[in-house]
């Protein structure tokens, strides 16, 4: 029988991506602190549900406002690991190919900059 390694969840990348942004922060890597910081406003904007229509009330002296305790809470959406493993290879991917769009354009340094970011982010997938 194989001892297979446990997968980590959505909660423990987030917090590892935390982790890595506060080591980047503290080590002043102003590359990757930006993609981390990217990387983890994707993940919370995947998250994030349309917002369904509120009903009012007409008592409020505010045109529109909805009154009681909770009224601006909405749920979250929970997305798996795969989820949010395929939105790092997107942001990964989208690094690369403006990458290239950039160099392409005369730009090397900002290309470089854009590669190191992605490479931060595989790290991440990595784990």
């Amino acid at each position: 029988m194989t001892d297979a390694t446990p997968l980590p969840t959505v909660d423990e990348v987030r917090a590892s991506m935390r982790t890595s942004l506060k080591e980047a922060m503290r080590g002043r890597d102003k590359l990757a602190v930006s993609a981390l910081r990217s990387a983890l406003s994707a993940i919370d904007n995947a998250e994030a549900v349309p917002a369904e229509p509120t009903t009012t009330r007409d008592e409020s002296p505010i045109a529109g406002a909805v009154i009681g305790v909770g009224a601006t809470e909405a749920a979250r959406r929970e997305l798996s690991l795969d989820d949010v493993r395929a939105l790092m290879r997107g942001e990964v991917d989208e690094r690369r190919e403006a990458a290239v769009e950039i160099e392409g354009a005369g730009h090397p340094d900002r290309a470089e900059d854009l590669r190191r970011e992605a490479d931060v982010l595989e790290a991440v997938l990595r784990g």
